[in-house]
């Protein structure tokens, strides 16, 4: 080649190089925001980003149009809560399946261990996923499965094609965790589930037995004498809720009379389930008053007060027509109500409307742990009430990976940081491998 050509076809290079050809921007799945993701999804009304918590990088609020029946669309359709805590679609997400409404979207015990992504999914008719108008006959332990699932595949095809995915759930929300892995076990990789009971009558009697054994026969008496202090000063005590009532505006459905004594049955089931410590138990020379401070401190007035009733309603409509729940004793009080009738729950039932008890989906529950079930962990306190009815495991059961673990005289509060150092270790051991798998 001659020098001069040389030359000129360097330079004509060097002219090409500096020429800028237009950059043309492609969007790709790459470059979506979290929030541009998730407007891609089905069925979503509405997408708000909320300020920064725990160790999120981003939070949002999300509601879901759900079919309000899965067996009849012409029913039509009710919009349902979802808070998001985004923090890296390589992290596991941690499905929080409340039983009843969400009020924050703040890490829980596994994303804040792992530092995780968390789902959390508010139960259908609950709170703010309450239509206005409530076809009960709709609200089934089923339909619950089917909005979950139908929400998990969504957030997992936007944001988490990769990522594992654990449902926990703790007391009601165990319950739903178990049922929803019951009818989708393939839609989450495990479950952690908390102080759950599986119930197999409305009435379970086996709440009955726990109550007459646990922790020391001396504990016991004093539970018991405690409540016989209470209906001894049981005219003090209507007149101080008659008094309180008055003041906060409060009404009984049944009236006050029973509002009082249900009160005191429920002292045995409430003081167990909450861990309240035994040298707080007021003696036989107490007032009047320290007897009512200490009983609605145990007891409290959500669980029979009208209104509260009213925002429970969907709590008891299922617990009274599939998930079970429990009664009250009368005998040991005979010479106090003149009865050894059961007091019962069938009083919490909507207005004009009642249903007989199906005990299918739980025996079912049952079935599949004892059949099938895979990758499932059970938390539990020795001393809580609801362990009366707690998940039992046949022998075996570990080699599906199925564990059940119970803190020693622990409340409906244990959690996993309940357990020693050791126990710790052996949980999170389970936990991690189904991460890693």
């Amino acid at each position: 080649m001659k020098p001069f050509r040389s030359i000129y076809l360097s330079l004509f290079v060097l002219f090409l190089i500096g020429c800028k050809t237009p950059q043309t921007t492609v969007t790709t799945e790459h470059n979506l925001s979290t929030f541009e993701k998730l407007s891609s999804m089905e069925n979503v009304v509405s997408i708000e980003k909320k300020a920064a918590l725990s160790h999120f990088d981003e939070n949002f609020e999300i509601w879901f149009e759900q079919p309000i029946s899965y067996n009849d669309l012409s029913k039509g359709t009710f919009k349902q809560r979802v808070f998001l805590g985004f923090e890296n679609p390589s992290q596991p997400v941690i499905v929080e399946l409340h039983g009843y409404g969400i009020g924050s979207g703040k890490a829980g015990e596994l994303a804040n261990h792992y530092k995780a992504n968390q789902l959390n999914i508010e139960h259908r008719y609950f709170n703010s996923s309450r239509p206005e108008n409530i076809d009960w006959n709709t609200l089934t332990v089923e339909n619950a499965a089917k909005d979950q699932a139908r929400i998990i595949e969504a957030i997992r095809k936007a944001l988490f094609p990769n990522s594992k995915f654990v449902s926990t759930g703790i007391s009601k929300g165990c319950q739903t965790t178990m049922l929803h892995r019951r009818y989708f076990p393939d839609n989450v990789d495990a479950c952690v589930c908390y102080v759950g009971p599986l119930n197999f009558e409305r009435e379970d009697p086996r709440v009955y037995e726990f109550l007459n054994k646990v922790s020391t026969q001396e504990n016991r008496d004093k539970v018991k004498a405690f409540q016989n202090l209470c209906f001894e000063n049981r005219t003090a005590l209507l007149e101080m809720m008659k008094a309180v009532g008055n003041e906060k505006n409060m009404s009984w459905e049944f009236g006050i009379d029973k509002a009082i004594d249900y009160t005191i049955l429920e002292y045995s089931f409430a003081f167990w389930q909450w861990g309240t410590p035994i040298d707080s138990i007021p003696m036989e020379n107490a007032s009047a008053e320290e007897i009512y401070k200490h009983l609605i401190s145990v007891v409290g007035y959500g669980f029979f007060e009208e209104k509260a009733v009213d925002n429970l309603q969907p709590y008891f409509w299922a617990a009274l027509t599939q998930q079970g729940i429990y009664g009250y004793e009368t005998a040991p009080f005979n010479k106090y109500l003149n009865t050894e009738d059961i007091y019962k729950f069938e009083w919490a039932f909507p207005e004009n409307i009642s249903k007989e008890y199906d005990l299918k989906p739980m025996q079912e529950v049952q079935t599949f742990l004892d059949n099938s079930a895979e990758d499932m962990l059970f938390i539990y306190g020795e001393y809580d009430s609801w362990s009366a009815t707690a998940v039992e495991l046949e022998d075996g059961a570990s080699k599906r990976d199925l564990y059940k673990f119970v803190h020693p005289k622990g409340s409906h509060k244990t959690r996993i940081k309940s357990f020693s150092p050791e126990s710790q270790k052996k949980i999170y051991d389970i936990i991690d491998g189904w991460l890693k798998e």
